[in-house]
C-alpha cells in the first residue's frame, strides 16, 4: 500500500512520516504543504491512501476532496473535532483522526483503511530490545514537541505535571513519573527519588546523598543510592 501526506504543519507531516517507517508494506510517496500540489501529483500518479488535513490555507480538505475525480481512501487528520459528521458523508474518507495523534490510535485508521483494500496487510515492526528510541515527543498547547533523550537532564514531578529540563530549554507536560520512566531508556536514566529522574551522563558532582546536574542539585534517596553507584565508572 503507498501514500500520500498532505498538512501545511510540518511537524505534523514529520510525526505521521515517522509513525509509518514503523510499519512494514507501507511506502509514503510525497507529503505536501498544501493540497494544490498534491492535485498536480495525483494527475499523474496512483495513491492508495492519503492523510489530508482539513484546515489548509486557501484550499481546505473538502475542497481537495471535491475537486479530485474518483479519490482513494482518504484518512483526515486535524485538530478540529467539528467535522467529524460531515466527513463521513464522503465515501472515501475511512477515518477522522484529532491531533495530537497517539501512535496507537493512528495504526487503528491504517488497519481500516487495510480493511478496504484486498489482498493486503501491515505488520508493526517489532524493535530490537536492545535498541532504544532516541527521542520522544510531549504534548504542549496541541502541539507535539520533539525532544532529544540525550538532551535531557532530569524530570521531576510536581502534583499533576512533570517537568523536563534538557540542555537548552525546561518543559512542563500534564503526566506523572512513572508514564515517563517507561518511555525513558533505563541505560541512561535512573529514577534516584520518588520525584526525581536523571540522566546519569550529566552528573557532573556527588556529595552525600544528593547528585549536581548542570545548576541542578537532586536529592538521592536512601533506596535507590545502591543503584546509582552501580552505575558510576568507579576507581
Amino acid at each position: 500500500m503507498n501514500c500520500i501526506i498532505i498538512d501545511d504543519e510540518e511537524m505534523a507531516r514529520a510525526i505521521m512520516m515517522q509513525f509509518i517507517t514503523n510499519y512494514t508494506d507501507i511506502e509514503v510517496l510525497a507529503d505536501f504543504s498544501n493540497a494544490i500540489e498534491a492535485i498536480k501529483f495525483l494527475n499523474q500518479n496512483e495513491v492508495d491512501l492519503i492523510f489530508l488535513d482539513i484546515h489548509m490555507p486557501n484550499f481546505t480538505g473538502f475542497d481537495f476532496i471535491q475537486t479530485i475525480k474518483n479519490p482513494p481512501h482518504i484518512i483526515l487528520v486535524t485538530s478540529d473535532r467539528n467535522f467529524a459528521i460531515e466527513a463521513f458523508e464522503y465515501e472515501c474518507i475511512v477515518d477522522y483522526l484529532v491531533k495530537p495523534i497517539t501512535e496507537d490510535r493512528f495504526l487503528k485508521a491504517i488497519q481500516k483503511a487495510v480493511s478496504l483494500k484486498p489482498n493486503t496487510a501491515v505488520k508493526k515492526i517489532k524493535p530490537k530490545k536492545e535498541d532504544n528510541a532516541n527521542e520522544f515527543y510531549v504534548n504542549i498547547d496541541r502541539r507535539l514537541i520533539k525532544i532529544e533523550m540525550a538532551s535531557v537532564n532530569i524530570v521531576e514531578a510536581r502534583g499533576d505535571y512533570i517537568h523536563i529540563k534538557t540542555e537548552g530549554k525546561n518543559y512542563v507536560v500534564h503526566s506523572t513519573l512513572k508514564k515517563i520512566e517507561e518511555k525513558l531508556p533505563k541505560d541512561l536514566f535512573l529514577k534516584v527519588h520518588r520525584s526525581f529522574i536523571i540522566n546519569t551522563n550529566k552528573i557532573i558532582d556527588i556529595e552525600d546523598n544528593s547528585v549536581l546536574i548542570a545548576k541542578d542539585v537532586i536529592p538521592v534517596s536512601r533506596a535507590n543510592r545502591p543503584e546509582l553507584m552501580k552505575r558510576l565508572n568507579l576507581l
